[in-house]
């Protein structure tokens, strides 16, 4: 039997994560530096609250504070359940208020590990030519969108979008360590480049870390249509679903794109 991590070493590990010292932490949780290394050393047994406690300063996610909970001795607080069972119909119903009511413009909900979980009607017209693999559930939103029998090969900006991607893929895993994510990651910077796509010059890449907004655009039929994007995400979660839930949501970036969308 796999021998269980002690809940001191999880900790250590996620304050080191976070970049804090043991005093920083210990202040922020108030408690004594001294208590805090004896419950990181396994000289301290932290109680239920204490290990909620520390993740809430350590901002751990729902899924980790779980884990948390394990291996420190007790049942699991966080419950997940997928976004259809009856318990979270409330929530199902103001995602699903909030796709449809963006349309004709393209919106999705995807899970932290970017698995798309639902999308409003704008989304499939922009999927034409995607390989049929890459639309077999469970479809990564990543994947679909940098695979070269993706969508990539008809993103016209594709070498910043990419770099936007990673970086959002690299600040997630930075916050949550999720092995899942480290993978995603791998894989996606083993894609070679579509054909025809350049690099962006150092010159470029100055101009696009300057920008507020990094635009998403993609031939079609239609022209190319340019979009910038917005997240949204549930304001006080206790489930993990909705812990890890998030809305992308897709507004035309030129009049063009409003019309070609309005007219479709």
């Amino acid at each position: 039997m796999a021998q269980r991590t002690p809940v001191g070493s999880l900790l250590r590990a996620w304050r080191q994560r976070r970049r804090k010292s043991q005093l920083a932490l210990a202040c922020d949780a108030e408690i004594s530096t001294r208590h805090l290394s004896f419950i990181e050393t396994g000289r301290a047994q932290p109680s239920r609250e204490m290990v909620l406690h520390l993740a809430e300063r350590l901002d751990v996610p729902l899924r980790e504070r779980n884990v948390l909970l394990t291996a420190a001795g007790f049942a699991p607080t966080f419950a997940e359940r997928p976004l259809d069972d009856p318990s979270l119909r409330a929530a199902r119903q103001a995602v699903d208020f909030i796709l449809v009511g963006h349309e004709p413009y393209p919106a999705l909900a995807v899970d932290a590990r970017w698995r798309l979980l639902a999308s409003n009607k704008a989304v499939p017209p922009l999927l034409a030519g995607v390989a049929a693999e890459l639309l077999a559930p469970p479809v990564n939103v990543m994947r679909l969108a940098l695979h070269p029998q993706g969508l990539a090969p008809r993103i016209a900006n594709f070498a910043e979008w990419r770099a936007h991607l990673l970086a959002r893929l690299q600040r997630q895993i930075e916050v949550t360590a999720d092995p899942q994510l480290i993978a995603l990651q791998e894989e996606l910077r083993g894609y070679p480049t579509p054909i025809g796509v350049r690099s962006g010059t150092p010159a470029e890449r100055e101009t696009l870390a300057q920008r507020v907004a990094v635009p998403f655009k993609l031939r079609t039929e239609r022209g190319t249509l340019s979009f910038i994007s917005t997240t949204t995400v549930f304001g006080t979660p206790v489930d993990v679903t909705l812990s890890e839930l998030a809305l992308e949501t897709f507004f035309p970036a030129d009049a063009e794109t409003a019309e070609a969308l309005r007219a479709q």
